[in-house]
C-alpha cells in the first residue's frame, strides 16, 4: 500500500509527509524534526512542507523566532485522507518488520494497534527476544515509525520474562493476544494453542 500512496501523492517523501501530519493531528514540528522522523532529507521535507502550506493543508506557526508546522484540521479533504491513510497502515505493508528477525534471537514478534488499526489494543507491538542488539532495535523502531508516521508503543522481553509473566496470567499479555494481532514470528512452544484458547474463551 505504501507504493499506492507514493504513486498517488507523486513521491516516497510526499506520502510520508502528508501521512505523518495526518496521524500526529494536534501536534507541532519544525522541518528538521519531521525530516528525521522520517528518514528524508531536510531540503526535500522543506519543500513538501511549502507545497502543503500554499493549499493550506497546514498550518505555520512561529514561536520564538522558529517555525513549526501541524495539520490543518479544517483542510476541506482531511477526513477522507486520514481514512485513506489509516487503512494504508497496516500489516504485512511495512516493509521494514522484515528486520525484526535481525534485532537478536527474536522467539516471538507479534503487531497489533497501529498496524492492524485496532485502537483499542494497548501496545502496537510485543516482542520476546534474547541477545538483543540496541543499535539495531533503535533502526528497526525508526524505520517503523518512518514507515508508518507514527510512534510505535512496544513491548521487550526475554524469554523468561515471558515465561513469568505467563505462569502468573499476567493481563495485559493475555489481553494483547487474545485481541486482534498478528504473528510475525513465533518460536514460542505451546504459544499458539495458548492463543487459541485465548480467541474460544
Amino acid at each position: 500500500m505504501s507504493e499506492v500512496l507514493e504513486s498517488l501523492f507523486g513521491s516516497k517523501a510526499r506520502a510520508r509527509i502528508l501521512r505523518f501530519f495526518l496521524l500526529n493531528a494536534g501536534e507541532e514540528y519544525q522541518p528538521a524534526e519531521v525530516a528525521k522522523k522520517n528518514m528524508l532529507k531536510k531540503q526535500e521535507t522543506r519543500r513538501e512542507i511549502n507545497n502543503f502550506k500554499k493549499i493550506k493543508f497546514v498550518v505555520e506557526r512561529i514561536k520564538k523566532g522558529k517555525k513549526f508546522y501541524t495539520v490543518n484540521t479544517e483542510f476541506s479533504f482531511y477526513p477522507e485522507l486520514r481514512n485513506l491513510i489509516v487503512k494504508s497502515n497496516v500489516y504485512p505493508q511495512c516493509k521494514s518488520l522484515g528486520k525484526v528477525k535481525d534485532i537478536g534471537i527474536v522467539k516471538l514478534a507479534v503487531v497489533s494497534g497501529v498496524f492492524l488499526n485496532y485502537s483499542r489494543s494497548k501496545a502496537d507491538m510485543i516482542l520476546v527476544a534474547n541477545n538483543v542488539s540496541r543499535s539495531k532495535l533503535k533502526n528497526l523502531m525508526n524505520s517503523l515509525e518512518a514507515e508508518i508516521g507514527k510512534e510505535i508503543n512496544y513491548v521487550l522481553m526475554n524469554s523468561e520474562e515471558l515465561k513469568y509473566r505467563l505462569n502468573m496470567t499476567d493481563r495485559f499479555l493475555l489481553e494483547f493476544l487474545r485481541g486482534p494481532h498478528d504473528e510475525i514470528i513465533n518460536k514460542v512452544s505451546g504459544l499458539k494453542n495458548l492463543i487459541l484458547a485465548l480467541k474460544n474463551e
